[in-house]
């Protein structure tokens, strides 16, 4: 299974993007979306690419937490930090196995493996001082002062719709695993690496690990890895084919391309909200930043096209 090193992207496929509508929540409909994504990532490894896999997990990690309060009254609760763990291990053997289906159909010689990530973060990153990251349900005020006494979470009102927990998005700093990820690339893998961000970790006084109750942006975490292992393209797999100006209104405009001066501007000028564009705007844009030479953001079905200058937005320095 040697595979020889001629295109090779990094692409971040967002937890989001396994999760169709509301009424597809269910493993088995998350299954069904990843094998279409699956499909469109084999066609290009049949063109001749290399690829290593990030994805978010944001509602799945939501999916755990509220299974978790649900049984408070039985269980101990399970620490952010393992919760990202285990979506790592879930939605990785989930992408790993649609893509050896995938492989099988097609008779292609590649095998696709996942790698438990940890990021380093670290300690005194001011995100730690003002997590602003909702997670998990919405709870009544008396519910959310009494788990912020008995757990030490920092809780918020959420715009008159309830209080949620809140924790910090610190920036990745460092992935633990990369040299094994390399490795990996380097011996022809398919590599599902740094799910939902990274796990994230401090590094204490006395040089051991631990984790932290933190949520780490997954296309900046990306955005690092595709860097540090010098991608020739980073691509964002999103809900949307192209990157667009005035989203929403009568005056919105798709755009085929951006320098990264451009897309900077356009941050600055508000046109990519947090909640939405900006955070994977702000993570190309670090990507190019860093030496990066072009980056992608486009759908799912759309992405043979764009790797291949037909289709989605291209980010250049």
């Amino acid at each position: 299974m040697t595979v020889e090193r001629n295109r090779f992207a990094v692409l971040a496929i967002g937890g989001n993007s396994l999760i169709r509508d509301q009424q597809h929540q269910r493993v088995s409909d998350q299954f069904a979306v990843t094998r279409e994504t699956c499909a469109h990532i084999t066609e290009l490894l049949a063109r001749g690419w290399n690829v290593v896999i990030t994805h978010g997990n944001g509602p799945q990690v939501g999916f755990i937490l509220r299974r978790c309060e649900l049984a408070l009254h039985e269980l101990h609760p399970v620490p952010l930090d393992s919760i990202g763990a285990d979506t790592q291990g879930a939605l990785g053997y989930m992408i790993q196995q649609q893509l050896a289906n995938e492989f099988r159909r097609r008779g292609l010689d590649r095998r696709a493996v996942s790698v438990v990530t940890q990021v380093l973060v670290d300690a005194d990153d001011p995100a730690f001082r003002n997590p602003t990251k909702p997670i998990g349900s919405f709870m009544d005020e008396a519910t959310a002062r009494r788990r912020k006494e008995e757990e030490g979470w920092d809780v918020r009102e959420d715009a008159g719709r309830g209080w949620r927990r809140v924790v910090a998005s610190p920036a990745p700093r460092e992935i633990l695993e990369l040299d094994a990820i390399r490795h990996l690339v380097r011996a022809g893998y398919v590599v599902i690496a740094v799910g939902g961000g990274g796990i994230p970790v401090v590094r204490k006084p006395d040089g051991d690990l631990a984790g932290t109750a933190a949520v780490i942006d997954k296309d900046l975490a990306s955005a690092l890895l595709a860097a540090e292992l010098g991608a020739d393209i980073f691509v964002i797999s999103t809900g949307v084919p192209r990157v667009c100006l005035d989203f929403g209104r009568p005056t919105r405009r798709e755009l085929e391309r951006l320098t990264l001066a451009e897309a900077r501007r356009y941050l600055a000028e508000g046109q990519f909200p947090a909640g939405s564009m900006g955070p994977k705007i702000d993570a190309v844009a670090r990507f190019l930043e860093a030496g990066g030479r072009e980056a992608l953001i486009t759908s799912p079905e759309k992405l043979v096209e764009a790797v291949e200058g037909r289709h989605g937005t291209r980010i250049v320095p």
